[in-house]
């Protein structure tokens, strides 16, 4: 199948980009950024003499002739405007922004005005653990962000059992690429190098997407309380989440049968961390409880479980193929 990226000069795109050349049914047909132009070993110096495509300005049209599915690694509101396009031209697409991650009130109350209102109601939020028969079915995905898809990941398993009146704490800590690449005094090096802070506490833009999906499954709207910080290290996230249930479980147990059909998920014995994870797609979970305090940690990779791996692996669902084709599975240890 033909597939285009559009937005490929940042991580994400990169990591697009690593894993659809070696995809056994996948194959790169159209590389765009905004300005073109280039070759895309000029872009990402690690792609000299494996990668050398072209990459073009990116043109809605031009994608169209050239490709069945689009990748889209733009920042929001640039990337609906584009997927407008696209899905009026019949191209499926895989969006990594968050411009279809929300329903419209909380997206326009914490990013812009919605351009696509058209396509939004159609958007599949693209967590497979939860949505894969409506992602198989679909033809645009919303790729979720890294710190809801691993705090996501932590809470869904208990929902059932957890106290309604009692808030969700979450506490995430990401690796400095979730950042992206252009440079801002909270990513220079001289701030973050042996250096770890909070950000946006109690008010970062993924604390509603967090929010609504859990009220989406629990049919509840729980009180959720987000802190992400930024550690000293290129990639990966751990997310401690506190929560109150209304017995005492067998939370272990609960949370290995919640999963056990899922492929990129590993229940742990032990608490987790981000090395065994690095270069992966798996999400690694881990539980403990002190009568009905839980606290559940999720480990992942934020540019691949958090947004590429994850994006590649809706696309296999959506195009008929094996989830896991084309995914990395092996732990890469910086």
């Amino acid at each position: 199948m033909r597939v285009a990226i559009i937005g490929a000069s940042g991580y994400t795109g990169l990591e697009l980009i690593k894993m659809l050349i070696s995809h056994p049914h996948f194959e790169i047909t159209y590389i765009a950024t905004t300005e073109g132009g280039v070759k895309a070993s000029a872009l990402h110096p690690s792609l000299a003499g494996v990668f050398e495509q072209e990459v073009v300005k990116a043109d809605a049209k031009e994608v169209a002739q050239h490709a069945d599915l689009a990748f889209l690694a733009l920042p929001h509101q640039a990337a609906m405007g584009f997927a407008k396009e696209l899905l009026d031209l019949h191209v499926k697409v895989v969006d990594l922004s968050a411009d279809y991650r929300l329903e419209l009130e909380a997206y326009e109350k914490h990013y812009c005005e919605h351009l696509d209102k058209e396509h939004l109601s159609e958007a599949v939020y693209g967590l497979p653990e939860i949505h894969t028969a409506k992602i198989k079915q679909a033809r645009l995905i919303a790729n979720p962000g890294c710190y809801p898809t691993a705090s996501l990941l932590a809470v869904l398993p208990f929902l059932p059992y957890l106290k309604k009146e009692a808030p969700i704490f979450i506490d995430a800590k990401s690796g400095v690429s979730g950042a992206g690449k252009k440079l801002s005094q909270t990513s220079h090096f001289v701030t973050i190098n042996e250096n770890i802070f909070a950000y946006n506490p109690l008010k970062h833009r993924h604390e509603p997407e967090i929010a609504e999906k859990i009220a989406q499954v629990s049919g509840h709207a729980y009180e959720v309380n987000f802190i992400p910080h930024l550690l000293p290290v290129s990639r990966g996230m751990l997310v401690s989440a506190y929560l109150q249930t209304t017995e005492v479980l067998d939370a272990k147990a609960l949370l290995e049968s919640f999963y056990q059909e899922a492929r990129f998920v590993r229940v742990r014995g032990n608490p987790v961390d981000i090395k065994s994870v690095a270069g992966t797609n798996f999400c690694d979970i881990f539980v403990t409880q002190k009568g009905t305090s839980l606290f559940v940690s999720s480990a992942i990779d934020n540019l691949l479980r958090g947004a590429s791996s994850q994006a590649v692996v809706n696309a296999n669902l959506m195009c008929g193929f094996e989830e896991s084709a084309g995914i990395p599975i092996i732990a890469y240890v910086p």
